[in-house]
């Protein structure tokens, strides 16, 4: 029995694009997507400097008490981040850059986007590596895909494994075919991917 093979797909890295504030056509890209509100019914200030501090942090690579003054304070900033990604922002924002009538303007933030991606704790993470596996955007995975949890394989595996484990069940053990569960062992360690990561396996 073949144990299950993974679909080819269309994957690749995004260009680094050194940080810069947004300009005004690249902030008006955005705007459709971001949410412009700390609470409701309270219009969020400074929206587009709080923007361009996660862009900084998430391009830079750099904690949040490392933000510069000019963009306010780090915990306000860090704060809104968790807002924005518990609202799901940053996988709108990988479907609308999968798009083929993307705007240029949009498509010019993709590196920044996807390193803010790398970012999102542990409540949204698997849901960005799933969305950024099957896009391709390998920029915005936080390691090689190998190395991280993988929803789709683990989907396919388990039907690979039922009627197995079925007719075993009303066969009896020697229903298994031999290394069954050594192979089934191999793939779901695979399916759930490494535990620690190298820091330096990150994609810039």
């Amino acid at each position: 029995m073949r144990a299950p093979s993974s679909p080819h797909r269309r994957r690749s890295y995004t260009p680094v694009r050194r940080w810069q504030p947004l300009t005004d056509v690249e902030w008006n890209a955005l705007l459709p997507y971001v949410l412009v509100q700390n609470r409701p019914g309270r219009p969020l200030r400074d929206a587009r400097r709080r923007m361009d501090a996660i862009f900084w942090t998430a391009a830079a690579g750099s904690p949040w008490r490392g933000l510069p003054p000019r963009f306010g304070k780090p915990d306000t900033v860090s704060r809104h981040f968790r807002r924005l990604s518990d609202a799901g922002l940053w996988e709108r924002l990988l479907r609308a850059l999968s798009r083929a009538d993307a705007p240029p303007a949009l498509l010019a933030v993709e590196h920044w986007i996807c390193a803010a991606c790398r970012r999102v704790g542990c409540r949204r993470d698997l849901r960005i590596i799933t969305l950024a596996r099957r896009l391709g955007f390998l920029s915005a995975l936080r390691a090689p895909p190998h190395m991280l949890p993988d929803v789709d394989l683990s989907e396919r595996v388990h039907r690979w494994m039922l009627p197995v484990l079925q007719d075993a069940r009303e066969r009896g053990a020697r229903a298994i075919p031999p290394g069954f569960l050594r192979e089934c062992r191999r793939w779901l360690t695979l399916c759930g991917g490494r535990q620690r990561i190298p820091r330096f396996l990150q994609p810039a």
